[in-house]
């Protein structure tokens, strides 16, 4: 298997790309890797792990940067040497390519995967899945997070589809339970789009679709998949991202208030430790851009090398147990008959 890395475009490049990539093929004999950046620092980072040129890692040089502040259609256009494009444009041309992982901007990164990357058959449009942690120690994807702001309800219907064929291959989850993001839990709730798109995944084969749900039992435990719209998806997934990060700011401020509390905290120190490895996405990989030919795994920003890791890890599983075939033949079982 071979995967391009795009070693620019984060926080802590192109560190935390090298690192990661290394991990990745020192536990996967069948991984291939290419990092893709400034040639020089990446030689230096290999270098210092001992990492030779006999070894399973190419290097593509492209010291362009792609920031979060470039509008993502002229950052496409303009900047052909940025690590991003030249792994996009590598990603398309090369069959032997199987996918990429990206730490960089995530509106250019969409962008060109969707204008450059085809899309699987019968799809209408990518859209973004990330995974969170539930209660009950399992985790839940939200699909879509971001790629389609506006939706049909036939997109929510694919969602839904793309992505419990992920769940399943990059997860082993067995008939992921799929919810739809809604204004309350009964069957007539919502607006026309979510109103139409319940009927649809009510008759959909192939997910298990058990209805509505409330943003509040998101982490609950009861779901495996919350099915959205691309606005809603985002704007659920940033605000238990910054209910938990506040959380635990207001917790660490109440703690050191007084004594007492300090030392009821030392007792308490391994529990809070546990919590925060929970809460940590660096373990949770990153968002997949479901419905691309190829896999795309969009990084953090923030990401370090245990998260890129994990990110290598999320493409190997795909790709390993074929999910993109499994979306493909999902899609054309749902599809209307005049579109077959």
């Amino acid at each position: 298997m071979k995967l391009i890395i795009d070693c620019l475009g984060g926080d802590n490049s192109p560190e935390a790309q090298v690192e990661g990539a290394i991990l990745a093929i020192r536990k996967r004999a069948d991984l291939n890797i290419i990092l893709v950046g400034d040639e020089k620092a990446i030689r230096a980072i290999l270098d210092k792990h001992k990492v030779g040129a006999d070894s399973r890692v190419e290097i593509v040089h492209a010291p362009g940067v792609i920031t979060g502040n470039d509008k993502p259609i002229d950052a496409i256009r303009l900047k052909k040497d940025s690590s991003m494009v030249k792994s996009i444009s590598m990603l398309r041309e090369d069959e032997s390519i199987d996918g990429m992982v990206s730490c960089g901007a995530t509106g250019a990164l969409i962008a060109a995967a969707t204008l450059r990357i085809p899309r699987i058959e019968g799809v209408r449009r990518p859209a973004l899945c990330p995974i969170l942690p539930s209660m009950t120690g399992g985790i839940v994807g939200i699909c879509d997070c971001g790629a389609n702001v506006d939706s049909s309800p036939e997109m929510l219907q694919q969602n839904a589809i793309m992505a419990s064929r992920y769940l399943e291959s990059a997860y082993r989850v067995r008939k992921p339970r799929v919810a739809l993001l809604n204004v309350g839990v009964e069957d007539e709730k919502g607006d026309d789009l979510r109103k139409d798109a319940f009927k649809l995944l009510k008759k959909t084969e192939g997910i298990t679709f058990v209805g509505n749900m409330e943003a509040r039992d998101a982490l609950n435990g009861d779901y495996d998949l919350i099915v959205s719209d691309g606005f809603s998806g985002n704007v659920l997934c940033k605000s238990i991202e910054g209910t938990a990060m506040e959380l635990m700011k207001k917790i660490k401020k109440d703690i050191y208030s007084k004594t007492k509390y300090k030392m009821g905290a030392l007792l308490m120190k391994k529990m809070f430790q546990e919590e925060k490895e929970f809460m940590n996405y660096q373990n949770y990989g990153g968002s997949v851009l479901l419905g691309s030919e190829k896999v795309v795994v969009k990084g953090h920003g923030s990401a370090e090398r245990v998260a890129v890791r994990a990110c290598i890890d999320q493409a190997y599983r795909m790709v390993r147990n074929n999910m993109n075939k499994k979306i493909g033949a999902s899609i054309a079982a749902c599809l209307p008959e005049e579109e077959k």
